[in-house]
């Protein structure tokens, strides 16, 4: 089996939909366009969902700039179930 470097995965996921699972309430789903050594992350057509006491709030967003410091999980290729 040929192991596979962290970075590896994530420069394959260039130009795919990603779900990104962040520290505290919030996830990110968003077509990755770029990335660098600390993991800060480029996305395009990003979908922000964020956990509330009243519910789970969408938000569309066109482009961010992602802080790698706040990511706890990456799903390439994944979204929440429910997104439409």
């Amino acid at each position: 089996m040929e192991s596979v470097l962290p970075l590896e995965l994530i420069d394959k996921c260039i130009g795919s939909r990603i779900w990104v699972i962040m520290k505290g309430d919030k996830e990110i789903v968003g077509t990755l366009t770029g990335f660098d050594d600390f993991v800060n992350m480029v996305m395009e057509d990003v979908t922000e969902y964020e956990i509330t006491t009243e519910g789970r709030k969408k938000n569309k967003l066109d482009q961010i700039l992602l802080n790698g410091n706040n990511i706890c999980i990456l799903v390439p290729g994944g979204s929440p179930e429910d997104e439409e």
